[in-house]
């Protein structure tokens, strides 16, 4: 993915999640997990608009340093910053009311090694940190809405399909990324 795109990806994902967020009035106190959080940038964007209960978690700790970096430059000293493996969770994540994933999905989905096994286990994981009647939104660059739909939908089902940029090739209409709203039954 170029820098540009990328960088697009990720402002266009940040909006589009906090614009959710904020017409659903969802609590600022909420406990919100940012999977995959990489610099924290996401996190830091979303205390800014008041979110107080932001937990952000990355298997990089190079990235965790960085975020933390980041977020003592802000001012933004309230969020949790830790090194864990989405795919191995332990005790200390659980029980969260909304879970947040951009492109996380899509790298374990890209791994040469045991790509099938590694999703089943990110579903497990996210089954066993979100809690009942949690939200997981989710936006992916590689995946469409059918095949996550599809994914998911042992222990999720699908509310609302946020909007995001489409294009057209050879007569035909698409996304260029998917962004889903799921709920954990």
């Amino acid at each position: 993915m170029s820098k540009a795109l990328s960088k697009r990806f990720g402002e266009e994902s940040m909006d589009r999640i906090i614009t959710w967020l904020e017409m659903q009035k969802i609590s600022k106190d909420v406990a919100l997990l940012d999977i995959g959080t990489g610099n924290g940038v996401f996190l830091i964007e979303l205390a800014k608009s008041g979110f107080t209960n932001l937990t952000g978690i990355d298997n990089s700790s190079t990235a965790v340093e960085l975020a933390k970096a980041i977020a003592e430059k802000e001012e933004v000293m309230s969020l949790k910053l830790q090194v864990a493996d989405f795919l191995h969770p332990f005790p200390k994540l659980s029980q969260y009311d909304i879970c947040i994933d951009k492109g996380t999905f899509d790298a374990i989905s890209l791994s040469p090694d045991h790509p099938a096994e590694k999703r089943s286990l990110y579903q497990q994981s996210l089954h066993s940190v979100l809690k009942e009647g949690g939200m997981f939104l989710i936006t992916s660059c590689n995946w469409t809405k059918e095949e996550l739909v599809n994914h998911f939908s042992e222990g999720f089902e699908m509310l609302q399909e946020l909007p995001t940029p489409k294009f057209q090739f050879g007569g035909k209409i698409g996304n260029s990324v998917t962004a889903l709203v799921f709920r954990r039954k």
